[in-house]
């Protein structure tokens, strides 16, 4: 289903037609207005400046959360590994402790 919700974003009303719910976009723009607002503030640039500037700042915090986030899956991959290589020695050590005792 589709929402409508009017949100505002540099004193400019905009309809946004989205899947997502209406708490979730007004959230996308009020991130884009307190970006907008940030660089426009004590500033003279154009809108359109900056409202590219502020889709490059969003844009840079995007790409660095990616990069966290693929960052942390390695590392849980990693530990994956670790963790079932570790378990298979276990297993092993295991193995050869019951070895030993049936030996006696």
């Amino acid at each position: 289903m589709r929402n409508k919700v009017i949100v505002t974003i540099g004193g400019k009303d905009y309809t946004m037609v989205a899947a997502e719910d209406e708490g979730y976009v007004r959230r996308c723009a009020e991130l884009v207005d307190r970006q907008l607002e940030e660089i426009s503030t004590g500033g003279r640039l154009p809108q359109v400046d900056a409202a590219v500037l502020a889709a490059m700042n969003i844009a840079d915090q995007y790409l660095k959360e990616q990069e966290a986030s693929e960052n942390l899956r390695r590392q849980v991959k990693e530990n994956l590994e670790e963790a079932s290589a570790l378990k298979l020695e276990l297993s092993e050590a295991k193995r050869e402790i019951f070895k030993l005792g049936t030996k006696k």
